[in-house]
């Protein structure tokens, strides 16, 4: 069974005929061949998949993409402007804290939604906030670093 839906996918409209047990992941991977969100465990544990649905971090492989019908979807793609890197993703290159690059996506729209929310995080704040994000390249200290570089 398919539907059509719309979403804006970092900034674009889009309308598309989907499988309705289609997850968002699938969508955005296979469909928009956004292929920076990553899929990494398929049931929500990793982060690898996450995406900021209507400004809030969202595990796109447990989401299905009907469900996301009529919101705004920010991937890792949007997020750089005219050619240049969002503050967020420089801070991660500057700071070490992007080695293989597979939770970087995940991790990066998570600082940025946090960030958002709170400008002004203390460091549990932050640990908290990239819980559902799995690194296993950095151990997370150049993680929270890249984090705390937006904090006065």
């Amino acid at each position: 069974m398919e539907k059509t839906i719309r979403l804006t996918v970092n900034g674009e409209e889009k309308t598309l005929k989907i499988g309705v047990q289609q997850t968002l992941l699938e969508v955005l991977r296979e469909d928009l061949g956004l292929t920076g969100t990553k899929k990494g465990c398929n049931q929500g544990e990793c982060g690898a998949c996450t995406v900021l649905l209507d400004g809030k971090p969202v595990s796109s492989c447990l989401l299905l993409a009907v469900k996301a019908d009529g919101k705004t979807v920010l991937t890792i793609e949007g997020l750089a402007q005219a050619g240049e890197l969002h503050p967020m993703q420089q801070a991660f290159n500057e700071k070490g804290a992007i080695q293989c690059g597979f939770c970087s996506p995940g991790m990066i729209l998570v600082a940025k939604s946090l960030l958002e929310r709170n400008p002004n995080p203390s460091t549990q704040e932050i640990k908290e906030a990239i819980a559902g994000n799995i690194c296993r390249c950095t151990g997370y200290l150049q993680i929270i670093e890249a984090i705390r570089s937006f904090v006065s």
